[in-house]
C-alpha cells in the first residue's frame, strides 16, 4: 500500500467509534524501514480557524484493522494525544 492510498482512509477508534481523522504522516525506523506511528492530526483549536495544536500519534501495534475507507484503531485517546512539535 501506498502513502497516498493510507491518507485518503479515515482512522476511527474501536473503543468509543469516535473518527480521529486522516492519517496526515508516518513515523518509521530507518535502519528496518518499518512504520512505526501513524500521526492523525488532533481537534480543531476555535471553529477550526486557528488550526491545530496536538495530534494523535498511534503506534502500529494498535492499529487492529486497514479496510477499503478506513483504519480501525484501539487507542486511549488522551494517552495518544500529544502537542504538535511545530
Amino acid at each position: 500500500m501506498r502513502f497516498c492510498e493510507l491518507k485518503e482512509k479515515e482512522v476511527i477508534n474501536c473503543r468509543n467509534g469516535q473518527r480521529l481523522g486522516y492519517v496526515c504522516d508516518l513515523d518509521f525506523d530507518i535502519c528496518t524501514a518499518k512504520i512505526r506511528c501513524l500521526i492523525v492530526p488532533g481537534p480543531c483549536k476555535i471553529w477550526g480557524i486557528l488550526g491545530r495544536e496536538s495530534e494523535y500519534i498511534i503506534d502500529c501495534a494498535c492499529v487492529k484493522q486497514i479496510g477499503e475507507d478506513v483504519i480501525l484503531v484501539d487507542i486511549d485517546e488522551q494517552r495518544c494525544l500529544v502537542g504538535c512539535k511545530c
